[in-house]
């Protein structure tokens, strides 16, 4: 499991969960699921992205858990969530459907949201049974379907197989990251964030990232390297949103036009002017905005007074 090193205090702290619980996938992977906010409140379910944990969903769980239950849970390897030897989008899929089970009560619906891997998560998952019949509405944050590698500007060179190789090469590197220094802010800053990012939100995403274990890193390139949802993106067939920073040099903004494009019920794509890769970090107002906007549009609540 993940070294926790979120930071402990400000905006990005994680905030302690109501309850805590375990979800149990397909093959028998433990995952960490917490729950903030009320119970009974409209459920919206955090999926992270690659190297992260549910410590990056901090800022979407304080500004939405007075009047939303938040269910938000580590990918495997990740987080509190123990590391299996399966690594796969069909492992990403069951996951979330062991979590949307485990959660959320028979019929209940949520809106789902998924950053960079964890939208991918979505789209794999967007066939699956217990997806469609817990998801009513979907927010894809900085991700993409297929050709991940090869769209990716990390590299600062023309798009052709050279950039490809050498991009493949340091995102698939087994080296560890070591410990939280200057040097390796500015490096994180250059590759996942906005040049406008504020050193408060560099900090978050290092701790965080330097805090997945390099084993787990090096594994969930290698599935990222030859990931191919196109399909999963025409299945997803629910309102879904798709929020694109500028400056996203991991997923660029073409990606995101692409997804918005093939998804069957787009409500509409943004694009972030100057923001990074790490959106619900940097743009932390805007993405609480949205998934609180669709859980108003898309699901319907049933006071007391009524049921």
């Amino acid at each position: 499991m993940s070294r926790l090193l979120s930071v402990d205090s400000g905006p990005y702290a994680p905030p302690a969960p109501a309850r805590e619980l375990t979800a149990v996938s397909a093959d028998g992977a433990r995952l960490h699921v917490e729950v903030h906010g009320p119970e009974g409140a409209p459920a919206v379910v955090l999926a992270h992205g690659w190297t992260c944990s549910t410590a990056f969903w901090a800022a979407q769980i304080r500004g939405l858990a007075a009047d939303h239950r938040v269910i938000a849970y580590d990918q495997r390897g990740h987080g509190r969530s123990p590391a299996t030897p399966a690594c796969s989008s069909d492992a990403l899929a069951d996951d979330l459907e062991a979590v949307l089970e485990a959660a959320l009560a028979p019929g209940e619906q949520a809106v789902v949201a998924g950053h960079s891997m964890g939208g991918m998560t979505v789209m794999a998952a967007s066939g699956r049974a217990a997806f469609r019949a817990h998801a009513a509405a979907v927010l894809l944050c900085s991700t993409g379907s297929s050709q991940l590698v090869a769209a990716s500007t990390v590299v600062p060179l023309r798009a052709g197989r050279v950039r490809t190789w050498l991009t493949r090469q340091i995102l698939g590197s087994r080296a560890p990251l070591g410990p939280v220094t200057p040097l390796a802010r500015r490096i994180l800053k250059y590759g996942t964030m906005g040049p406008g990012s504020a050193p408060h939100m560099i900090e978050a995403c290092a701790r965080i990232v330097h805090a997945c274990p390099r084993k787990v890193r090096h594994a969930w390139s290698q599935v990222l390297d030859l990931l191919d949802l196109d399909h999963g993106v025409r299945e997803l067939d629910v309102p879904t949103a798709v929020i694109v920073g500028t400056a996203d040099r991991l997923t660029p903004p073409a990606q995101a036009r692409a997804l918005a494009a093939a998804l069957p019920h787009c409500t509409g794509i943004a694009e972030l002017p100057g923001i990074g890769h790490m959106t619900p970090i940097e743009a932390p107002e805007l993405v609480t905005g949205t998934i609180r906007e669709l859980v108003r549009t898309h699901i319907q609540v049933v006071s007391e007074e009524s049921a």
